[in-house]
């Protein structure tokens, strides 16, 4: 019996939410991080070390404890390698998920399955890559499908990368709601502020005005320059465990709440985000509504899909993130709900949504460069809709 209840809490990852009991809660336990750079000079591998051994120092975790790793796709740092090199005991975690670079929360998801059926006590999720001296992704050598599947329907006509398509669904979505570029640019303002007071953000001492952003050339229109997410080389880790054996380790942890993920439905409308379908699950799964979150971290490949993010998880209503956005409501400096605090990708690194887990961490913990006052919950998107987590401080006792 105790067999079979471990497999169907797996095959329900999903069903992770604020009424379980103390003793079923995850917590993340341990962040890590190397610096961001345009060339590290160092491996995949090494850059993904480092950021481990940083969170297992951040955690007060020895190596030996780890039995559980998990990774993007994408990754080329393998589990087996990378167990090898850490000296880990016994590996009896492991595993990826694919949608490339935008799987961050539904790792989240997987690891907190796993600790609650007992198939792991300490799981690391950790991202190693050299985004800028090695495969771009601004390339599409790592989101190109050479021709395959549905790319046999877009790249023969020119739709090579993330931002051709997405583009196109940013055209559309400006004409049906009003949402203009200098909103976008807002957003991408906003951001290199909070990265201005973030020693570890790539633009730490640039400035960027609205006026720069305007004047900024196309990339792919509608994105301009200013629009789109860095290339950076660089690594993060985040360590989780159960909340039970949380309690005794070094820093306070960031408690997981509530997860969700979603990868396809067959309904969806073309200017829709996968948030629109994942929102009602996520929020009945923290009992909580979106007015309740104190600080949010999106996944900004490209700055339209932040206001876009805000609408469809519901912060605010369709057609409203424009303004809501060019008003200040997501400037740590009084703003209504602060986003990317560390600068997110568009300024502190493009990490494919591991500094957005780390951020929001930081703020539970109270540690950020923009940190909010009295935070209550957490909000980490990374991806638009494929996955979020809210996060909590231990309040458990």
């Amino acid at each position: 019996m105790a067999n079979l209840e471990c497999l169907l809490a797996l095959f329900n990852i999903n069903d992770y939410d604020a009424s379980m009991d103390d003793k079923s809660k995850v917590a993340i336990v341990g962040i890590g991080e190397t610096e961001y750079s345009r060339e590290s000079g160092r491996s995949e591998l090494v850059l993904t070390l480092e950021a481990i051994m940083a969170a297992l120092d951040d955690a007060g975790i020895e190596p030996h404890e780890i039995d559980g790793l998990m990774r993007w796709s994408v990754d080329t740092s393998n589990e087996a390698l990378v167990a090898e090199n850490l000296g880990i005991k016994s590996l009896n975690w492991f595993g990826d998920i694919s949608q490339a670079g935008n799987v961050g929360a539904a790792l989240v998801a997987s690891a907190c399955a796993a600790i609650r059926s007992n198939l792991a006590e300490i799981i690391v999720i950790y991202r190693g890559v050299n985004g800028r001296s090695g495969r771009r992704y601004g390339s599409g050598v790592v989101t190109g499908r050479q021709g395959q599947g549905l790319g046999a329907f877009s790249e023969p006509f020119g739709l090579l990368t993330p931002q051709h398509g997405l583009a196109m669904m940013t055209q559309r979505r400006m004409y049906e709601t009003g949402v203009t570029s200098r909103h976008f640019g807002m957003v991408s303002v906003t951001e290199r502020f909070h990265a201005n007071r973030n020693p570890r953000a790539t633009f730490f001492d640039r400035s960027l005005t609205i006026e720069d952003h305007q004047n900024s050339r196309f990339v792919v229109e509608p994105f301009r320059l200013f629009d789109c997410c860095l290339e950076t080389d660089g690594g993060g880790a985040i360590i989780l465990t159960s909340l039970d054996r949380a309690k005794s380790l070094r820093k306070p942890p960031a408690v997981v709440r509530a997860t969700a993920q979603h990868a396809y439905a067959s309904s969806r409308d073309y200017t829709d985000t996968a948030a629109k379908f994942i929102a009602p699950l996520l929020w009945s799964r923290a009992q909580i509504t979106p007015s309740e979150v104190s600080v949010a971290q999106i996944y900004d490949h490209f700055s339209p899909f932040v206001i876009f993010a805000l609408e469809d998880y519901g912060f605010v209503e369709r057609g409203e993130g424009g303004d809501f956005v060019e008003s200040g409501q997501i400037s740590w400096d009084g703003g209504a709900l602060p986003v990317n605090t560390s600068g997110g990708h568009l300024s502190e690194a493009y990490m494919q949504g591991m500094n957005q887990l780390l951020e929001g961490v930081r703020q539970i913990r109270g540690t950020s460069t923009s940190q909010v006052q009295d935070v209550n919950f957490s909000f980490v998107d990374t991806g638009i809709g494929t996955g979020a987590v809210v996060l909590e401080p231990d309040i458990y006792g």
